[in-house]
């Protein structure tokens, strides 16, 4: 019996495979799992195929589910919250901070706010989580470093993430070193160039690179740039729409910069 018989006999089948599908490709956008699987998983859903999607369930996605607190889940509510416009997701966070105050829903609001250039704002959602049993968590340091550069504190910001446990998972140790990189540039330290890249390697976000980039402009080494912003270039090419929306902000620096060297 082939394929195209069995959904036929069966259209919720066809339905499930065609949600999986969805569900699979945005986790392997996000997870950044390879352009292999992304490309399977594309023609999968353009021409209504299942194998692929049951070869990423099993091997990729389930298997990161048993590896994380949150698993996969994470992953894609991440790529997709992405894409959204800043004040959209505001007024969500703060509904969902409205609705149940935990730790994850204040911190996630606070770096929202952050983001939004309202650091006041920010600020006064985490202060409840910056003393007591809440203090050492890693969201809650990152998010606490993050305001301390904005508010010109690097040294505050370094101590901070001296304290983040970088084996918390991939998307931490990216975020935490280049927060660092960031505190350390910003007080003239020469292990900054190292710390780059460290989170350059295996991160989960264009990010360390599109900063480094910057960082070496600034330091007259546009040389060592260039192959950088070269590899985001092909990187943005080679990306899917999501991606590309979803790292939109390090394309659109790398961009700039390569602008800036012509």
């Amino acid at each position: 019996m082939t394929p195209g018989s069995i959904f036929a006999q069966a259209p919720w089948l066809f339905t499930l495979f065609y949600i999986l599908n969805i569900i699979c490709l945005i986790h392997a956008v996000a997870t950044r799992r390879g352009l292999l699987w992304i490309v399977f998983l594309g023609i999968n859903l353009m021409f209504g195929g299942f194998l692929a999607t049951l070869l990423y369930f099993f091997m990729e996605f389930l298997p990161s589910l048993r590896g994380s607190r949150r698993g996969a889940g994470i992953a894609v509510q991440r790529g997709v919250e992405a894409i959204k416009p800043l004040d959209t997701r505001i007024r969500e966070a703060q509904a969902r901070l409205n609705e149940s105050d935990t730790l994850q829903n204040r911190a996630d609001l606070a770096a929202l706010l952050s983001r939004a250039g309202r650091q006041a704002d920010a600020q006064a959602v985490l202060e409840p989580l910056l003393h007591g049993i809440y203090a050492d968590d890693p969201v809650v340091l990152l998010t606490s470093a993050e305001l301390d550069l904005q508010r010109g504190q690097p040294a505050e910001a370094e101590a901070k993430l001296s304290r983040v446990d970088l084996r918390t998972s991939a998307a931490t140790r990216t975020r935490s070193l280049t927060l660092l990189a960031r505190a350390q540039e910003a007080q003239g330290k020469l292990e900054t160039a190292e710390t780059y890249q460290q989170a350059m390697q295996g991160a989960t976000s264009e990010e360390p690179r599109a900063r480094y980039a910057a960082y070496l402009i600034r330091q007259g080494r546009a040389e060592e740039a260039r192959p950088i912003l070269e590899g985001l270039a092909r990187t943005e090419q080679r990306a899917t729409a999501l991606y590309r929306r979803q790292e939109r902000e390090w394309f659109q620096l790398a961009a700039g910069l390569r602008r800036e060297l012509k």
